[in-house]
């Protein structure tokens, strides 16, 4: 008997795997269009307590545990919507007999206030985020499971068997309710199995995982979802099918429109220089090289000829920004002017103008009176 209940443990285990694996690559086909926003190590972390009673699988062996109330804490993290793990400490209270309850003198029984107490790691899965995939926010209702791993230790003695520590495991649903506009607080529902991979009253112990010394868990929890980086209590997701869709849509519609060439010209036109003077009056043309304000040797050689009095306007090419090229055309004028005043021109003004057009204007204009 204890044979065929051991396999048909195996094949559960073994079909709910498979199950499992099933889920999780449906789950990522169906979320291959969404991107999980990146969490810090501490995002996602949750506090659960919990409480609840634990009855022997096997009335008979059974003995590990009575069948008491037991309270336990967990802290955990979940890494994905999908896959999470939990650190649980669980403690049994109150006192029981040994298994053989038809003998009542084999002090089997334990009566301090703790019957025994367990700790281990579980692993967690959201069944519900992985069939049905998650956009964002939690489900009102969701289903997860849970297997995990850990260390038991029994406060009483047996007559058999001195060693009380046990290698001990846990395999559970859980039912919760995501209660809050942020999805903040969580009340569920977890049954369970606690497996004692010890078989009880075996002296130094050897290993088994089947009904014997297993306890069948019934309990309640609340866990409170702590607040993430991102100012929600969950994971913040993005449709990335969606941000793919509207930018190929942008450049459909970019590649209907003419392509556009904006091209700025500057035309540039040598004037030579050259005095154009008559008996009475003649207007004066000084030119500059480029992004200079100093007068050459012809430019001199102009302004040697002209008397009398004089007003100085300068101008500058468009080259530069427009503060800077009214600044030159003003150095360019005071450059005249200076050189004027040392021969006895007498000069009524002299100023800058900056850029008057497009062409190239690098000139100083003398205009006698």
């Amino acid at each position: 008997m204890m044979k065929i209940t051991t396999k048909l443990t195996h094949v559960v285990a073994k079909r709910f795997a498979a199950t499992l694996v099933l889920g999780l690559m449906v789950a990522s086909n169906a979320s291959a269009q969404f991107a999980t926003e990146y969490a810090k190590p501490l995002d996602n972390t949750f506090i659960t307590v919990n409480v609840g009673a634990a009855a022997p699988l096997n009335s008979l062996f059974g003995d590990m545990f009575p069948v008491n109330p037991l309270a336990g804490i967990a802290v955990g993290k979940w890494f994905t919507p999908y896959v999470g793990a939990e650190i649980e400490a669980t403690g049994w209270f109150g006192s029981h007999l040994g298994y053989n309850t038809k003998s009542l003198s084999n002090n089997n029984g334990a009566t301090n206030a703790i019957r025994g107490i367990y700790g281990g790691i579980n692993g967690l899965v959201n069944l519900t985020n992985v069939f049905a995939g998650y956009y964002g926010s939690p489900r009102f209702f969701e289903v997860g499971a849970y297997v995990g791993i850990g260390w038991a230790h029994g406060f009483r003695p047996h007559t058999a068997d001195r060693y009380n520590n046990y290698w001990a495991g846990k395999t559970g649903l859980d039912f919760a309710f995501n209660l809050g506009s942020k999805k903040a607080h969580t009340v569920s529902l977890r049954p369970a199995v606690l497996w004692n991979f010890t078989t009880p009253g075996a002296g130094k112990g050897s290993s088994a995982f089947n009904k014997n010394g297993a306890q069948l868990y019934l309990g309640a929890a609340y866990t409170y979802h702590f607040k993430t980086s991102n100012g929600t209590h969950h994971f913040k997701i993005y449709n990335v099918g969606e941000m793919n869709n509207r930018i190929d849509s942008l450049n459909q519609e970019l590649a209907k429109k003419p392509k556009e060439v904006i091209r700025e010209v500057v035309k540039t036109v040598e004037v030579p220089a050259k005095t154009v003077a008559t008996a009475a009056a003649a207007d004066t043309y000084v030119f500059f090289a480029q992004n200079s304000a100093e007068l050459t040797s012809e430019a001199k050689s102009v302004l040697d000829k002209v008397e009398g009095t004089v007003d100085v306007v300068a101008t500058s090419s468009p080259e530069g920004t427009p503060e800077y090229n009214q600044s030159l055309s003003e150095r360019r004028a005071k450059a005249v002017a200076d050189y004027l005043k040392a021969k006895g021109v007498t000069v009524d003004s002299c100023k800058g103008a900056g850029v008057k057009n497009v062409t190239s204007a690098r000139v100083a204009i003398v205009k006698v009176k």
